[in-house]
Parts: C-alpha cells; structure tokens; sequence
C-alpha cells in the first residue's frame, strides 16, 4: 500500500459542499488503508484570485486540521524545500521526494497529511 494517494476532486466539477463531502469520505477512505498523505487536486479557478473551490477547500482543510483530522496542510504553493511543514512531511514521508509538484508552486493542488 502506498503512504500517498492522489485524489482529483476538480474533476467532477462539483459544488463546494459536494467537494466537501466527497473529501471527508476519502479522508475516512485513506486513513483505513493507511495512507499518510492525501494530495487534493481541486485547481485554482480562472479568475487569478482563487476560484470557489480551492478557497472554500482550503478552509474545511484548515477545519479538519483544527478537529484533528488532519496533522498538517500544506498548500501546492508552499510545497517546497524552504517551508518547515514541507520539510517535515518529506522526512516522515520520504516517497514524496519525488513528487512532481515538490517546488512548482502549484496553487491547484493541496497535501493533506494525515494523523
């Protein structure tokens, strides 16, 4: 089984709450086959500012986090070897290494580091 899971939520075109939904559930999903890190693919919205569903996942990201849910969010943007919590997610997690989106500074995407 592998510690990371890419989960392409954009794809579906759906609401926000609809995304919502589906997240928790593979959340629920990852942490039962032992994934340790979750990578939403949600995009970035064509308006240059964000679109609706990257900035209302992010803030239910930031939610689980607080509940507990989820150790750490790391933002496509600040997946880089210069941000601590990236740092430490690819010491616990060494596979990610490799990741094509380790320093492209990709808004569309989202790591979620699970407990």
């Amino acid at each position: 089984m592998s510690a990371i899971r890419t989960f392409n939520v954009e794809a579906g075109m759906p609401t926000v709450d609809e995304a919502r939904r589906l997240i928790i559930a593979e959340i629920k999903r990852a942490k039962s086959d032992g994934v340790r890190v979750l990578k939403v693919i949600h995009g970035y919205g064509s308006s240059g500012k964000g679109g609706a569903l990257c900035v209302g996942l992010r803030k239910s990201f930031r939610l689980r986090r607080k509940e507990g849910v989820i150790k750490a969010v790391i933002a496509g943007e600040d997946f880089t070897i210069f941000n601590t919590a990236a740092l430490d997610l690819l010491e616990a997690v060494p596979e990610l290494r490799g990741d094509p989106d380790l320093g492209a500074t990709n808004e569309g995407v989202t790591l979620l580091w699970l407990k």
